[in-house]
């Protein structure tokens, strides 16, 4: 009876205890469930007050320094703000960040003395415009966008023109409803665009930049030449704000500036980059605000003085992010080729080393048994050290000596790499590492060690040199054409906002082909490919034809051709067959052979359907790219005819082996 109502107790009291357990977890996951949301809820609300806040500071800072004429402020960092954190942190937050600038755009305008319906409709286009350059972004980048590829920076340019050009037309309506602003409409835009824009390429790569280094610091050492840098670009600023208003004062600082940001460029991550264009662009603001120096020149008209403060900003960011991208390239590429030389490296270990060991009394030498294979003697003949000593090069055997007798007790190792010249007349690289054993006397009494063939490393490390000075002509060229492009757009844009347009446009272009190019390792591309992402903006099966053999280009000739039909496609979009909907373009291309090889590759582009076109009294830039690149860069013929038909290009260019 006892042993039961033992056993009895005992249950009850196991599954009173399990009951009490599961009550505990079940609270536990309750608690948890409740705190997770709250947390939540209370990250999301500190995040959203931590953009607002940094949004306001840069709002403030962009509405104390306003044009008389619009009230648009000439350089709006906020943009960048809102687009930057977006951009680096990812979509998780963009309800934050929209929450966020509109609130801080409501304050910073209603300080203002501004109406509150116009500070709501500006608060609705800041938020949009950092949604909409963040989704850009991401969409044609994914969530692994960074500073250090060209192709993004690009990219990053080219979504905050859309996105500022986009949000202008919402903000000058504002202008023109509730604020009762007097300039024209245009100009309105063209301030709001040209503020936003300059914003978004300034502040946010630096927000990105940071966002990047967090993750993955870089290197005590890049960091420490990094901030030197930065130091002496801000003293240089400062310089320009502080020294004397005379005409070296701005000019000696402006000088030491350039080589500062190609400094940062070729040696740091491009968030160092960043951050001395956004201090170069807060000192130009600074200077034309308060009339120092250049910019802020009394003599020039303000809307002068405020064009040509935001084209400096635009070249200087631009430049100092482009060059930025160019050098992480090349880092990358040469780390890459480092990589591969270290295993090639542990191969020639792993499968070309032979063993010796010399002794200095008698003279007697033993190698390993792969030593005949690798060195190329018959192992049936004794390979003594005075044979080995006989292949070595005449112009290294010295060399090998003094090393070899060099050592002595307390340096007992050496490591020398000569020349040996196989009995089958082949020249061999190799490397020696050995070590002297003493006696009690000091003297040397034998020397073992290994000796590795380092041919292919020899060759390697030739091949890596050929190919970083193939990077770096490329680069030039890359630079050069940057350069002209942007300087002969220039000359043939009547505003700033045209200049950005066809700058964007015709940069666009040159990254295409890049990329293009780098899809096939510079090898060449395709005629078809570049064709069709040309084509691509306005090409539909119902306006355009494309057809010829399968011709693949050199990469000068697929950058050439990328361009000209660039300026083709635009031409066509804006006053020829594609600006309609009958109108009509074919491109084709046929090689013309002699004997059994193709000499040449004719392209024609035919346009049928559109408005009648005539002979233009003046070439622009563009039309004079198409007629003179061709020869000038590929010796080619180029033959444009305006026809009432429509424009007909035909283009002929000799075909080179890759």
């Amino acid at each position: 009876m006892s042993t039961r109502v033992t056993r009895f107790v005992l249950h009850a009291a196991f599954e009173r205890g399990c009951r009490v357990l599961q009550n505990r977890n079940q609270a536990q996951r309750r608690l948890l469930a409740v705190a997770d949301p709250t947390w939540r809820w209370v990250s999301a609300i500190g995040f959203a007050v931590a953009v607002g806040i940094a949004y306001f500071l840069a709002a403030r800072l962009s509405l104390s320094l306003l044009t008389k004429s619009d009230g648009v402020a000439v350089f709006w960092p906020a943009s960048g703000v809102a687009a930057g954190v977006l951009i680096a942190v990812g979509r998780g937050v963009r309800w934050q960040v929209a929450i966020g600038a509109m609130a801080a755009t409501i304050v910073a305008n209603l300080l203002g003395d501004r109406t509150f319906a116009g500070a709501i409709t500006f608060a609705l286009c800041n938020a949009g415009e950092a949604m909409l350059t963040a989704v850009l972004v991401e969409r044609q980048f994914g969530s692994d966008f960074s500073l250090d590829r060209l192709r993004h920076v690009l990219g990053l340019l080219a979504a905050a023109v859309f996105g500022a050009a986009v949000s202008g037309v919402g903000g000058t309506l504002g202008f023109k409803l509730f604020h009762g602003s007097m300039a024209p409409i245009l100009t309105i835009w063209q301030h709001w665009f040209a503020s936003d824009a300059l914003g978004i390429v300034t502040v946010a790569p630096l927000l990105i930049g940071v966002a990047a280094a967090a993750r993955d610091p870089p290197p005590q050492s890049e960091a420490i030449e990094g901030t030197v840098a930065l130091v002496a670009i801000t003293m240089m600023s400062a310089l320009v704000i502080f020294l004397p208003h005379q005409s070296w004062a701005t000019v000696v600082p402006i000088a030491l500036l350039f080589p500062l940001l190609l400094w940062l460029a070729a040696r740091c991550r491009p968030v160092f980059a960043a951050a001395a264009a956004f201090i170069v662009a807060l000192t130009i603001v600074w200077t034309t605000t308060f009339g120092i120096g250049y910019f802020g020149d009394p003599n020039l008209p303000i809307t002068d003085r405020i064009r040509s403060a935001q084209a400096g900003i635009l070249t200087t960011s631009l430049c100092t992010l482009v060059l930025a991208a160019l050098f992480a390239e090349r880092r990358r590429h040469e780390a890459a080729l480092r990589e591969g030389a270290a295993r090639l490296q542990e191969a020639l270990t792993a499968g070309a080393v032979t063993a010796f060991e010399w002794d200095a009394r008698t003279g007697s030498s033993h190698r390993s048994e792969n030593a005949a294979n690798i060195l190329g003697y018959d192992p049936q003949v004794p390979f003594t050290a005075t044979h080995f000593l006989e292949r070595i090069h005449p112009a290294d055997r010295a060399h090998f000596k003094a090393q070899v007798r060099s050592v002595r007790p307390d340096s007992p190792s050496y490591t020398v790499t000569f020349r040996l010249m196989r009995p089958d007349g082949k020249e061999m690289w190799l490397e020696e590492t050995a070590t002297a054993g003493f006696d009690a006397a000091g003297h040397c009494v034998r020397i073992k060690g290994l000796t590795l063939d380092i041919t292919e490393r020899k060759r390697a490390d030739e091949h890596q040199r050929l190919l970083i000075a193939e990077l770096d002509h490329r680069v030039k060229n890359v630079l050069a054409r940057v350069a002209v492009v942007a300087m002969y757009t220039r000359q043939g844009s009547s505003t700033i906002d045209e200049f950005i347009q066809a700058l964007d446009r015709r940069i666009q272009s040159m990254a295409v082909a890049h990329e293009l190019l780098s899809q096939g390792h510079w090898q060449g591309v395709r005629l078809a490919d570049i064709v069709r992402h040309q084509l691509a903006p306005y090409a539909t099966d119902a306006n355009t034809t494309t057809g010829g053999p399968d011709v693949t280009l050199t990469a000068a000739a697929s950058e050439a051709l990328a361009m000209v039909l660039q300026e083709l496609v635009t031409n066509a979009s804006k006053y020829g067959a594609l600006s309609i909907p009958d109108g009509w373009v074919s491109v084709s291309w046929e090689c013309r052979n002699s004997g059994d090889a193709a000499t040449s590759l004719i392209i024609v582009w035919r346009e049928t359907g559109g408005p009648p076109v005539s002979a233009p009294t003046q070439y622009g830039y563009g039309t004079s790219l198409i007629c003179d690149l061709i020869p000038h860069e590929l010796r080619g013929t180029v033959d444009l005819a305006f026809s009432s038909d429509g424009v007909c290009c035909t283009i002929e260019i000799p075909l080179e082996r890759r």
